[in-house]
């Protein structure tokens, strides 16, 4: 009722500013461009028309966008009814890094319906090339066809701005903004509903998604400023609802992660650069790669704040970043104009607003945006504004080694339907706010268990496995074997059911937990690692830790579950997690965690070498199951200090934590009280009254405890007592003899 109220609201208010219905049907979208729109094809013959958008000369019909860079764009309409053509809710399909718009029949994803599918159901689409990318000037013929259009229009700017239409790497002021003006084009026409918008794309395209859902109802200037989103007709606009895939929420903690955010805690705005972290090497200089192949990057020095070329060598350099100038400069940028999550909470230089509601969701196996990506969103929307809804999928898909099982694709890709069809829409069933996780198989063709589905994160683990490791480890730099890190890494090999020996490494440390007995366990979260860390090393910021969790088989084999890469402190008790997996241990099998030096080439290898000691280490595998195999329920987990404790988690200090990991010692046994020698046969006599007295006194003293000395310092010992002569009776004279006697 309240939906239904404010949409009147919405509709009355823009009909006063003179948006309204196309009044017959449209044969040309965005006809009022300067390359005269792009005309649409005849109905196909369910009534969809499709309008599809070209580059070559004479017929390049590309849209320049809100600062004259040509983008090419298809659009797809639903079938008119009655004499009017819309106003038509509108679903955005941004695209992956190195991709470009798709077609009428094609997924952008494989979760994501088709242009198509979602004309069917009623909504317009738009999909377009990303600035930079494919015919939006991101390939040659592309640049050099608008010096033709150029003249054929008279206008040499078009030109000009294809010059210098490369990428931005989704900058909220540039791409960003690009997909506002296309969608405010459409408004203008009458074709689209201005408060009837989804998002939804996968990687680069769920970034899109997640930023335009973050800024809701407002748009980001070429300054950096914002204002509110409006048509280039001044009308008013906002985002309805957004399901962002496999996207990141910082790009920052996402491609160079320090490890230092848990998910049971908030994040802060500088977590993700204090220190600097870990480049993830082998995607970072492939994505780099993808782009030379199929984008348009700027000249070296010729655009400072979009200069992805010097950006790829500063950070792929390695340590020490802290003497390089430029990092601060980059981390910033990625802050202000490419993180939703600091967009969020307020960190960007701008005021906090509520987002759209958000169908959030990220892999398992994916490395390069794990699922923590979107928890740490999650966590600050629900703590700032418990209002809006907010839900969670995660499923074994995602980059490189995600599974991607077409039933679980079905699964998300109905959950997605489902969400815009209510707050997009309009007039769909309202899904509810839900936590839903399906599992990790191996094989891939094995089908995932569950869905499992609760009502928030914490929920989905309410057990822990907990296990205490005292002894000290040492991990080396230089240890682990390459093989082994090859047969894991996400771009060199992209196996997620990928096998290796489980024997350990020389230079890590390892730990196994006990045999899995009985029906097993699901872990479903992320693993947490408290521990005693101390490095010897030049400098103690340059060392890292690569972690992973195993499964080793009862043939000795291991199959990786989830890692992480952490940058620790100098010294003293640390805590971090690995990133989030569900995982079903079966019976026989053990779980291992070890803890590397090195994780190369996924993880870029420190300049420096280092050795870095871990004692009192404790494990936690956070569990669908709250008893059997030595699992707990509501257990409290290590909170480092200053941190605030996500609404709901039960924690306990970290150096408690610690304390309780360190070695139990076992009681010294007292020494036997030696036998006492047969005395010589002495006359009796009586003791003194004195005597009597101090024999009391020392029979009701406490006999001293034996500490044992592993558990604590050996006491000093106490100074012995002056010896004090017994006094002994005066010699009494016999009177007649002259003899002495007693």
């Amino acid at each position: 009722m309240v939906r239904s109220a404010a949409a009147a609201i919405a509709t009355l208010t823009l009909a006063v500013l003179g948006w309204g219905a196309a009044s017959a049907q449209a044969t040309t979208v965005f006809s009022q461009a300067k390359t005269h729109g792009i005309p649409c094809g005849q109905p196909l013959s369910d009534g969809v028309r499709f309008c599809q958008g070209s580059s070559t000369p004479p017929n390049d019909n590309r849209v320049p966008s809100f600062d004259g860079t040509p983008l090419d764009v298809n659009v797809t309409l639903p079938p008119a009814s009655g004499g009017s053509d819309g106003p038509y809710p509108l679903v955005l399909i941004p695209h992956g890094y190195g991709g470009h718009k798709s077609g009428l029949e094609d997924h952008e994803a494989s979760w994501i319906p088709t242009s198509h599918q979602w004309a069917q159901r009623g909504y317009a689409v738009i999909s377009y090339s990303d600035r930079g990318f494919g015919d939006s000037c991101g390939s040659a013929s592309s640049r050099a066809a608008a010096v033709i259009t150029a003249a054929q229009i008279a206008d040499p700017g078009y030109a000009q701005a294809c010059q210098q239409g490369w990428i931005k790497l989704l900058d909220t002021r540039f791409e960003v903004r690009d997909t506002q003006y296309l969608a405010g084009l459409l408004v203008d026409q009458g074709l689209v509903d201005p408060v009837r918008i989804g998002s939804v794309g996968p990687s680069y395209g769920g970034g899109m998604s997640l930023m335009l859902a973050t800024l809701h109802d407002r748009m980001m200037n070429p300054d950096g400023s914002l204002t509110a989103w409006r048509s280039p007709n001044g009308t008013p606009m906002r985002l309805a609802g957004g399901a962002p895939t496999i996207p990141w929420s910082d790009l920052t903690y996402s491609l160079v992660p320090n490890g230092r955010t848990l998910d049971y805690a908030y994040a802060q705005p500088n977590d993700d650069r204090t220190p600097i972290g870990i480049v993830k090497q082998s995607f970072v200089a492939g994505l780099y790669a993808q782009g030379q192949a199929t984008g348009y990057y700027a000249p070296p020095g010729a655009d400072q704040e979009h200069d992805l070329t010097r950006w790829f060598a500063d950070t792929n350099a390695g340590e020490p970043y802290e003497s390089n100038p430029d990092l601060p400069f980059i981390f910033d940028q990625f802050a202000r104009y490419r993180s939703p999550f600091h967009m969020l909470v307020g960190a960007a230089g701008s005021p906090s607003e509520p987002p759209a509601p958000l169908l959030l969701s990220n892999g398992f196996t994916d490395d390069l945006f794990p699922v923590d990506e979107t928890v740490r969103y999650y966590n600050s929307m629900r703590a700032l504004y418990p209002g809006v809804p907010v839900s969670l999928m995660y499923l074994d898909y995602g980059h490189m080694r995600g599974a991607k099982k077409a039933a679980d694709a079905a699964r998300l890709s109905a959950n997605i339907v489902a969400w815009f069809d209510h707050y997009v829409r309009g007039d769909g069933p309202d899904p509810g706010q839900y936590v839903q996780t399906l599992t990790q198989t191996c094989p891939k063709s094995a089908p995932s268990d569950g869905p499992f589905t609760t009502g928030d994160w914490l929920s989905q683990h309410p057990g822990a496995l907990v296990r205490n490791f005292p002894d000290a480890q040492t991990v080396q730099s230089a240890g682990g074997d390459p093989s082994v890190a090859k047969a894991i890494d996400p771009v060199a090999s992209g196996d997620a059911c990928a096998t290796t020996s489980a024997s350990d490494e020389a230079g890590t440390a390892n730990y196994r937990l006990p045999g899995v007995v009985g029906g097993g366990y699901t872990i479903d979260g992320a693993p947490v690692v408290a521990a005693q860390m101390d490095i010897t090393a030049d400098n103690a910021v340059h060392s890292e830790v690569a972690a992973r969790l195993w499964d080793v088989d009862p043939s000795g084999n291991q199959t990786l579950v989830a890692r992480a890469l952490y940058r620790p402190a100098a010294s003293g008790p640390q805590v971090f997690q690995l990133h989030p997996g569900a995982w079903h241990f079966a019976a026989g099998h053990v779980p291992k965690l070890q803890l590397l030096g090195r994780d190369a080439p996924y993880g870029r290898a420190s300049n420096a070498p280092f050795s870095l000691t871990v004692s009192n280490l404790t494990v936690f595998l956070l569990t669908r199951e709250t008893s059997g195999n030595g699992i707990q329920s509501n257990v409290p987990l290590p909170l480092p200090p200053g941190a605030t404790a996500v609404a709901g988690v039960k924690t306990v200090p970290l150096s408690t934590v610690i304390a309780r990991a360190k070695p139990k010692c076992k009681a010294a046994k007292p020494k036997k009280k030696p036998k006492k020698k047969k005395a010589r046969r002495r006359r009796k006599h009586k003791p003194s009254a004195k005597a009597r007295s101090s024999a009391r006194r020392h029979a009701k003293r406490k006999p001293a405890r034996h500490k044992p000395a592993a558990c604590t310092r050996r006491p000093a010992r106490a100074k012995p007592r002056p010896h004090r002569r017994r006094k002994h009776p005066k010699r009494r004279t016999h009177r007649s003899s002259g003899r002495s006697a007693r």
